[in-house]
């Protein structure tokens, strides 16, 4: 419909659209962000454990190359060798293994957070539809993705041609060489790649990184007539509703707690009510900063208990501040004097602790 198409669809994505991309598996992603923070990290761990890794090796091969003549007539010992080594070599790479993994994980969290989507696992037939297959190959993203294949290309052909061009004297001078010797050289020549590598990619990334996110956001954008729809949606939802009505609940609970150390009184039933009462000069009458009945009371006096704040048992008056007034409200005049003589109680108290 023409409502839907992409000239129409000005807003931005709305925090349910979000979500429900995220379930639906729609997350931004940038490849060149994940392949450049590996080599990084792949290239650290190299240059760190490089010269440990050489030497694992460098042993597995001549432990594999050396023949044991007891073990020639067994016909069960390649098996045991080998899996022994190929167990030893494991070891060796299993740490640079394990930091290529975390750093695959860190490029979708340094863009929002790692997903996981059942839906995403899901077949996809509209992708079978020939005539949108035919159309996605000449979208912007595809045509983004071309350009940067053949940059990435030309650039790491590049970089590798001229790593062999500097290198092919030490190369060559490794004719004849230990095996420890050849190994330690050519870990270096491939550090020294990666490295290489890396620096070239930093513009492909710095370009990439903004891009996709643009081209998520834009892929979600709506329409006006979408945000309308989703927020008739919003509020006709109960569970939503109750949701919000709960949250609310528990916002204002919180500030009435906090508001109970600053009262000068509690009055309460004393067990089923307890009314806190906040009174200076600057108010025309005593005001009710916190109110509540069973657990909520026994809470309110707790944390006055806690502070300080006089408990004043009144079964008559806390019932009647419960039922007639409502939080932050000023307690109802025909209550003035019984509060005005819990008040002045309060005063002398207080005067005579003092």
């Amino acid at each position: 419909m023409a409502e839907d198409s992409d000239l129409e669809k000005t807003e931005p994505a709305s925090p349910r659209r979000l979500e429900q991309a995220r379930e639906e598996g729609q997350v931004p992603q940038s490849r060149e962000l994940s392949a450049f923070l590996v080599l990084i990290a792949g290239s650290g761990a190299l240059w760190v454990t490089g010269s440990w890794v050489a030497q694992r090796i460098a042993g597995i091969v001549s432990h594999g190359l050396t023949l044991d003549r007891s073990a020639a007539f067994d016909p069960a010992a390649p098996t045991t060798v080998l899996s022994g080594l190929a167990w030893e070599a494991l070891a060796s790479i299993g740490p640079l293994l394990l930091v290529l993994v975390v750093a695959a994980l860190a490029g979708p969290f340094m863009l929002g957070r790692l997903n996981f989507s059942s839906k995403a696992l899901a077949p996809d037939w509209t992708r079978l539809d020939p005539l949108k297959g035919f159309g996605r190959m000449f979208s912007i993203n595809s045509v983004s993705e071309l350009v940067k294949a053949i940059f990435k290309s030309l650039l790491i052909s590049g970089v590798v041609v001229w790593v062999i061009l500097n290198e092919k004297d030490q190369l060559f001078a490794l004719i004849g060489q230990p095996i420890e010797v050849g190994l330690h050289s050519v870990g270096r020549t491939i550090l020294f790649s990666a490295v290489m590598i890396v620096a070239s990619m930093v513009l492909i990334v710095a370009a990439d990184v903004p891009f996709q996110l643009w081209q998520y956001q834009k892929k979600l954008r709506m329409s006006k007539e979408e945000v309308r729809r989703e927020m008739k949606e919003l509020e006709g939802d109960p569970q939503l509703k109750a949701r919000i009505r709960s949250q609310q609940r528990e916002i204002a609970r919180r500030r009435m707690m906090a508001a109970v150390p600053k009262a000068q009184v509690v009055v309460t039933n004393p067990t089923h009510f307890a009314v806190a009462l906040a009174y200076d000069e600057t108010m025309p009458a005593p005001r009710v900063v916190a109110k509540g009945r069973g657990l909520i009371a026994q809470r309110i006096r707790d944390i006055a208990q806690e502070h300080g704040v006089p408990l004043l048992q009144a079964p008559p008056l806390a019932r009647a501040l419960y039922a007639h007034t409502e939080l932050d409200d000023i307690i109802p005049s025909p209550l003035y004097r019984a509060v005005a003589e819990v008040m002045a109680y309060v005063y002398q108290l207080n005067a005579y602790l003092a």
